[in-house]
């Protein structure tokens, strides 16, 4: 018979079952063979749960371990960090998306937001509208959650500015889809490392006076919610262009 507490051994075996489910989901999404609900919410929600409990098994079974002298220290505090390793990020995730609006559509111009043109082609019907219609308050909601997202002014001529802007996308790791010199609008895609999410972009470039204001627009195709990625990526690519 193991002198191994029983607590470690199946927080253990919840611990690679967490594992499992999430790369299942992660998997099952970029392959294309995984609905989007279901890869959240049964994959990645799952894999949350399990992971909590298997969290909650080992650290009692570690204390058992150290009270008792049992085996079995060792697999507990493995048992933890590969739990942890599965319910950190996903836990971040749901925080940071009980914190923001369920809207996917940011853009710096919310009067006379930048149009996509090319993009249009690489959408489908399945895809969030570009319209800005859903929901019916999505300026206001931007608004209130992103203040901080608004025109970029810059000291330069237009057409060096609209230069920095393309260097500045391309920097940034982004599948640029068109660039139209005369319209000063380039339109790219941006696709995140682990899930597979393609999330479009379109910049705008016109002359304020002599100086050049630019405008982004970033737009998810999946999800009602983007859990603040697309105000992110707005974000860092001001940073990048003024830097």
């Amino acid at each position: 018979m193991s002198d191994r507490s029983a607590l470690v051994s199946w927080g253990f075996r919840l611990a690679l079952f967490s594992v499992v489910i999430a790369v299942i989901a992660v998997l099952g999404l970029r392959l294309g063979i995984m609905p989007l609900p279901i890869a959240l919410f049964a994959g990645l929600g799952g894999g949350f749960i399990v992971g909590v409990i298997a969290i909650l098994l080992s650290i009692v079974g570690l204390v058992i371990t150290i009270t008792s002298g049992k085996n079995g220290r060792g697999i507990a505090v493995a048992a933890i960090f590969l739990s942890l390793a599965i319910v950190a990020p996903i836990g971040a995730a749901i925080m940071n998306g009980s914190s923001v609006p369920p809207i996917h559509d940011i853009s710096t111009d919310l009067t006379d937001p930048p149009v996509f043109v090319a993009i249009r082609a690489h959408r489908t019907p399945a895809h969030n509208a570009l319209d800005r219609t859903s929901p019916e308050n999505l300026t206001e909601l931007q608004q209130a959650a992103y203040p901080d997202i608004q025109p970029i002014l810059l000291d330069r001529h237009p057409g060096a500015a609209f230069e920095d802007a393309l260097s500045a996308a391309q920097a940034m790791g982004w599948e640029i889809v068109s660039i139209a010199v005369e319209e000063g609008q380039i339109e790219a895609t941006d696709t995140t490392a682990l899930m597979g999410f393609k999330d479009d972009i379109v910049i705008r470039v016109r002359d304020e006076n002599g100086a050049a204001l630019v405008d982004v627009r970033s737009v998810s195709r999946v999800g009602e919610s983007d859990l603040g990625a697309n105000a992110a990526r707005i974000r860092a690519f001001r940073d990048e262009l003024k830097g």
